[in-house]
């Protein structure tokens, strides 16, 4: 299935230059969400992961029913003040400006295996500050999944050395 068609390119959002590159006509067709699932499902099995880290918000959409699909449960990464307990917090840069990451500090047990899941990597920002999370929690690092890579941006060059699965390049 070319689910590369499902996604739409949106022109100067979110600022003039940026190419957008906007997921919502995937999540909306019931077969390319479906395949997008079961595709990162079969690659990320052999990753044996313990639990997924998915980011605020949309790694949350493919984080969330491959941990189900995998049987392994969900830790999500938010932006600060959106979680109630105590937690690791750590600032990044994006590619248009900057932002901070939260994640509860009992979420993760020392030496679990951890899948970082989103739905994009671009330069790698927002990846980087959730392994800074992980480490600061002493979870083990087994692999990254995306949806869709920017390659240009050239943000796998940002990432720890562990597998880093894709769908879609760009």
């Amino acid at each position: 299935m070319d689910i590369k068609s499902l996604v739409r390119d949106i022109s100067d959002f979110p600022k003039p230059g940026i190419l957008f590159r906007d997921i919502t006509t995937l999540l909306r067709d019931p077969q390319g969400l479906r395949y997008a699932v079961d595709t990162m499902t079969e690659k990320c099995a052999p990753l044996q992961p313990d639990c997924i880290v998915g980011m605020e918000s949309r790694g949350f959409l493919f984080g969330v029913p491959l941990a189900y699909q995998l049987g392994i449960g969900f830790i999500p990464v938010r932006k600060p003040g959106k979680l109630p307990a105590p937690c690791h917090e750590i600032e990044y840069e994006l590619e248009y400006g900057s932002d901070r990451l939260s994640m509860h500090q009992d979420a993760i047990q020392p030496g679990t295996r951890v899948l970082i899941v989103d739905d994009l990597i671009a330069t790698g920002g927002t990846a980087v500050a959730t392994v800074q999370l992980l480490e600061l929690a002493q979870a083990e690092l087994v692999g990254f999944c995306f949806l869709i890579e920017l390659q240009n941006l050239k943000g796998r060059q940002r990432l720890p050395n562990v597998p880093i699965l894709t769908l879609i390049e760009y």
